[in-house]
């Protein structure tokens, strides 16, 4: 009958001499190829961990985004997807009566329903489209949705008029940057919206995009009830999610009942929301994984092979000596799985170094304030393909060091 504890004694007796070995070999002169693998290995699980970080990022912009917003309100059954990509999708209803409900509380700094319309606008070259959002701006502070202020936005919703939607029609409109070149208007300039014959101008051409992971998106902020009345939504009240800013945390159970079917999503930053459902992100990091596992597998298994090629001969005294096949088959899944362990550590080191950094780029040119996410996550995940890399690495090595013939070596 096998002995295991004897088995894994003599494992374990082997194990931590070959890592003392390695540890040896790495300090002395021919240390150039071990190196060389844990660098490899560094790179490809710092590639892996920064594309895994800004597909999260990519897939958690789930609603849109505004610096002042503490939670969104969003339906269940919806996909919580980019904001460009979100129209159309569940709504809610009786919206401007339920936003004054939220409102009535006193820990409720701001909310307002948020409707959002990709509608076509004509231009003296033709046919544009724009992601209108409309909103309910405040009376006493000017948030940013869809990054855009809503300060130059009459406060209130004058033309909703008690849910009778015949009060004053201000057709006010504020555009980014992106929508003001598209649709070649500037202050004062009317959008001829094609659904509508209701006369929307531009108050104000703001200094910010709104920006997501595929760029600068063509955004106009106009009032809800406008919106709604342009789009016909008049007789639902509706709106596609609720923006709610607030300090108190317990503000989070009483939103969760506004509604039923809805979920609420708290503001960390625009890329720590819930993940979405798009397939983007996921492709992303589903290659970044096959790369990173056959670029490094690839470096690895090379890197080793040469050095156990050059180590032959130390190899073969230590069969001489007594090692049996399985005890050097062990020494080089040590040596292997070692160097792959700390490749990941510095690999997923770098991986957060370069998160930030394209964090940090994203800022300056594209004005997002956070495109990648680096969950804790990440360090266990960088660190298990690592070792799968080690894995699945070790067998070229192995088989190489089964071809050297002790008394070949001996005899050199």
């Amino acid at each position: 009958m096998t002995d295991t504890p004897s088995h894994r004694r003599r494992f374990v007796a082997v194990f931590r001499p070959s890592v003392r070995r390695l540890l040896g070999k790495l300090t002395g002169r021919e240390s150039t190829r071990l190196i060389l693998t844990v660098t490899g290995i560094a790179v490809a699980i710092m590639l892996l961990t920064t594309v895994s970080a800004v597909a999260l990022g990519l897939a958690s912009q789930t609603a849109v985004q505004s610096d002042d917003v503490d939670y969104w309100v969003v339906p269940e059954s919806g996909d919580l997807q980019t904001v460009a990509v979100s129209t159309g999708g569940p709504q809610l209803g009786d919206t401007h009566d339920i936003t004054a409900n939220i409102t009535a509380d006193n820990r409720v700094d701001f909310a307002t329903p948020v409707l959002l319309q990709v509608l076509p606008v004509n231009t003296a070259s033709g046919t544009e489209y724009v992601l209108f959002v409309g909103v309910v701006p405040a009376e006493t502070v000017s948030p940013t949705v869809a990054g855009l202020s809503t300060a130059p936005l009459t406060p209130g919703d004058p033309y909703y008029a008690d849910g009778n939607y015949t009060g004053t029609w201000t057709g006010e409109a504020v555009v980014s940057p992106t929508t003001a070149e598209l649709l070649n208007v500037s202050a004062t300039d009317q959008l001829a919206i094609v659904s509508t014959d209701r006369p929307v101008s531009v108050t104000t051409v703001a200094d910010e995009n709104l920006t997501t992971g595929i760029g600068s998106v063509p955004v106009a902020l106009v009032h809800l009830s406008e919106l709604q009345q342009i789009t016909g939504v008049t007789d639902t009240d509706a709106a596609d999610q609720i923006l709610v800013t607030t300090n108190a945390a317990g503000v989070k159970p009483q939103l969760e009942d506004v509604y039923p079917n809805t979920v609420v999503v708290t503001r960390t930053g625009i890329a720590t929301q819930d993940v979405s459902t798009s397939s983007l992100p996921l492709a992303m990091a589903a290659a970044a994984f096959v790369t990173a596992l056959v670029v490094g597998v690839l470096f690895t298994a090379t890197m080793m092979g040469l050095e156990v090629s050059t180590d032959r001969t130390t190899l073969g005294t230590l069969s001489a000596l007594g090692y049996s096949g399985r005890s050097l088959t062990v020494l080089l899944i040590a040596e292997t799985l070692t160097l792959a362990l700390a490749g990941g550590l510095l690999g997923v080191f770098l991986g957060g170094l370069a998160t930030i950094g394209v964090n940090a780029l994203a800022r300056d040119v594209f004005g997002v304030a956070s495109l990648a996410v680096f969950r804790p996550a990440l360090l266990g995940y960088g660190l298990i393909v690592a070792l799968g890399i080690g894995i699945c690495a070790a067998p070229y090595p192995i088989w190489l060091s089964r071809r050297t013939d002790p008394l070949a070596v001996i005899r050199q």
